[in-house]
């Protein structure tokens, strides 16, 4: 049986594996040691040209089927691991055939929820870990994915300002459809919450989870959070038809959340007494695109929002409000973001993503003002962040310490920043 490799991307790459060895059986001298989640097959990372995979062993029916969905959603640009290619036709030296392997790119600065709590959770972590995981939930649903195995370990969690971002990383049991019916969200919805109490449970017998937090409580919280934010973006509102101003702020609510608006169908009584809306979201990731489109900055969305707020009180300041919006983001990139970027010493910038960074370093310039009783401006906030802050964190990793107070998705005020 001859190799076979199906590959997007880097296929001349993969034939330096050792693919006639068992994935269990791989040198060490191969892997990178990262922290890896719970899984029903082999899973290892390894590292070839500078950049790191993830392989693991499956059937070749359901390596095929995964990698084609993978790339489904990458096309629809939702939040999950990038599909790299399929070994098939794996032979061992002893002649005996071998597993399938999928490939997908290592997501940077990621975890699997584990390594999250590396310490005791404090329940308001767990609260904002669930957010993430909703917010996920929502956006593939609204693409049509049914997930079918909706749980924490087959999801991966990046930090995200003062939130965490979420994303898939196991699609073996997802299937793909126009729409979801409410039946078969529900069913994912009741999937997600038996397999998230059963991952609490387990953390808490670790000793990874508090005592007194009532896990099954937690667990299923996911349903009403799903609900709230289903809602939020796919419901039907009426209002009196002299508070039209409603469905303005209706919109900037989804904006809020992170969601676009394609359109909005609105329909009047008889008397035109009240007005009937429904908004069609049509995609999520809407500060990001915003940021994308003036900066060429792609970065997580509680970034993009931290950022677009940052250049705004940039334009304030410099008084540019009435000047081409593309072009004062250009000199707020230039001026203020790249600075500080460039300004983290090269063996410190494995540590955070650069969009990250800035966050953090505009937290810390807070901080320190707040402190001094006075503004003491960004190049200071820089140095002190590099010297007190930077060089505690985990090298090479999403820093996600436990306890932060992360701003809940679904809260209809946003709350206190992470802090240092």
């Amino acid at each position: 049986m001859a190799l076979q490799i199906t590959a997007v991307r880097d296929a001349q790459l993969l034939l330096d594996l050792p693919w006639s060895t068992p994935l269990e059986e791989w040198p060490e001298s191969l892997l990178v040691p990262l922290p890896r989640g719970i899984s029903r097959h082999v899973v290892r990372f390894v590292r070839l040209d500078g950049t790191v995979y993830a392989v693991k062993e499956v059937t070749e029916r359901f390596a095929e089927r995964e990698y084609r969905l993978l790339r489904d959603l990458q096309r629809l640009d939702v939040p999950s691991v990038e599909p790299v290619g399929v070994v098939g036709g794996r032979v061992g030296d002893d002649g005996e055939e071998l597993m399938a392997a999928l490939v997908t790119k290592h997501l940077q600065f990621s975890l699997p929820y584990r390594a999250v709590f590396s310490q005791t959770l404090r329940p308001d972590t767990g609260n904002r870990l669930l957010d993430a995981l909703t917010a996920l939930f929502v956006r593939l649903h609204l693409a049509g994915l049914y997930w079918g195995d909706c749980s924490l370990s087959n999801t991966l969690f990046r930090r995200d300002a003062g939130a965490f971002a979420a994303y898939l990383v196991d699609a073996e049991t997802g299937e793909l459809h126009d729409t979801l019916s409410r039946g078969q969200r529900e069913m994912d919805i009741e999937t997600a919450r038996v397999n998230i109490i059963g991952e609490l449970m387990d953390l808490q017998a670790g000793g990874l989870v508090d005592e007194d937090v009532d896990v099954v409580h937690l667990g299923n919280a996911i349903e009403r959070r799903y609900m709230r934010l289903w809602d939020e973006l796919t419901g039907e509102q009426t209002v009196d038809f002299d508070e039209r101003y409603r469905i303005n702020q209706r919109v900037e609510r989804l904006n809020e959340l992170g969601f676009d608006v394609g359109e909005l169908q609105i329909v009047t009584d008889f008397d035109g007494a009240t007005v009937h809306i429904q908004p069609k979201v049509v995609d999520a990731g809407h500060h990001s695109r915003r940021l994308l489109r003036l900066t060429g900055l792609d970065v997580e969305e509680n970034q993009a929002r931290r950022l677009l707020n940052d250049l705004d009180q940039y334009a304030v300041e410099c008084d540019r409000q009435g000047e081409s919006e593309e072009i004062v983001a250009h000199e707020w990139l230039l001026d203020v973001y790249e600075p500080v970027v460039q300004g983290i010493p090269p063996d410190l910038r494995g540590k955070l993503e650069p969009a990250q960074v800035f966050h953090e370093v505009l937290e810390h310039r807070w901080f320190l003002s707040e402190k001094a009783r006075r503004d003491v401006g960004l190049d200071r906030a820089l140095d002190s962040y590099i010297r007190e802050v930077l060089p505690a964190k985990r090298d090479e990793l999403a820093v996600m310490e436990i306890g932060d107070d992360f701003s809940s998705l679904l809260e209809p005020a946003v709350g206190a920043e992470a802090e240092d």
